[in-house]
């Protein structure tokens, strides 16, 4: 099987940052998001074991969902200072990996990822026969395939699940197909766009489980309840915005070297990572790192084992 990984930078470097308490070097510098990041990067590679791989960030240009919808995203804090001091940090190490980066004005991490994904599978030079997307945003659930995955944390950066179909639907109440549809009826308060006043989730999953999209739905009005009718018909250009700011781009204008994601983590890679984490003060990841090389299973190092201090 030949497997790209996709890894959603922003979505694991919050949950790192948040997940962890606030550990520093011996010199002060705050790296808890760094670690939490490389811990789950090596977990991907131990468990998913990706012949390709890359990592997606966004940039702090404006994307055209807020250029849209001055709304979107308006209630979100500005990254702390503490979190986005350490993205430089990560991109050294991801560079000592050598993983490529993928990053483009104007559009999220999202857009780029669903945009690889699809050029990736697409690709006939490089037969993929599965792409995994590491993230833990569940708006990337609409883009989970026949050769599609997502794999994502559900316990702090320790514990991870593999979302096929079935377990998209078992966790959504819809289809992954349908999930950009069901953003467009209740809206998602996390990025600040409304959908319908007054159709909650359990609305939108029984009328997605009849009519199967929105557009659907609106064909079938004459059959719905008179006050359900007033909602819809009310709300439609809400509901028509959030539809728009949920769908993943896939058509992004970027660049895909598939050659540039081949991954490989031989002796030289892993004297590269390994100078960069003990730098760090990453004890346990780099013995984790060189448990690899032996050619035994990545683990997770002890617990307190790094020569950290806590804030």
């Amino acid at each position: 099987m030949q497997r790209l990984v996709l890894i959603d930078g922003n979505a694991i470097l919050h949950r790192a940052y948040h997940a962890l308490p606030p550990l520093t070097t011996r010199s002060g510098e705050l790296v808890n998001a760094v670690y939490g990041f490389t811990t789950m990067l090596l977990k991907v590679i131990s468990d998913l074991k990706p012949q390709y791989l890359a990592v997606a960030f966004d940039t702090e240009k404006p994307t055209f969902r807020q250029m849209e919808y001055l709304g979107y995203q308006a209630q979100r804090p500005h990254m702390d200072k503490e979190l986005s001091s350490q993205i430089v940090k990560v991109h050294e190490i991801l560079k000592a990996f050598g993983i490529p980066i993928y990053e483009l004005p104007g559009f999220e991490a999202d857009d780029v990822i669903g945009t690889l994904a699809k050029k990736a599978i697409s690709n006939m030079q490089y037969v993929i026969s599965e792409v995994v997307i590491v993230t833990g945003d569940k708006d990337m659930m609409q883009l989970v395939g026949p050769r599609v995955k997502v794999y994502a944390p559900v316990r702090g950066m320790s514990e991870a699940e593999l979302f096929d179909r079935e377990k998209v639907f078992q966790k959504m109440g819809v289809e992954p197909g349908q999930i950009v549809d069901y953003k467009g009826l209740v809206g998602d308060p996390s990025d600040n766009y409304p959908g319908i006043p007054g159709v909650g989730p359990k609305t939108a999953v029984e009328l997605l489980k009849k009519h199967k999209s929105l557009k659907n739905i609106y064909r079938h009005l004459p059959e719905l309840p008179e006050v359900l009718v007033r909602k819809l018909t009310e709300g439609r250009e809400l509901a028509d915005l959030s539809y728009r700011l949920a769908r993943i781009v896939l058509d992004a204008p970027i660049k895909v070297d598939l050659k540039k994601c081949q991954f490989k983590l031989e002796k030289e890679e892993r004297e590269r990572v390994a100078i960069k984490l003990q730098a760090l003060g990453f004890k346990s990841l780099v013995a984790r790192l060189r448990m690899g090389e032996n050619g035994k299973e990545m683990r997770k190092g002890r617990k307190g084992s790094e020569q950290l201090t806590m804030v």
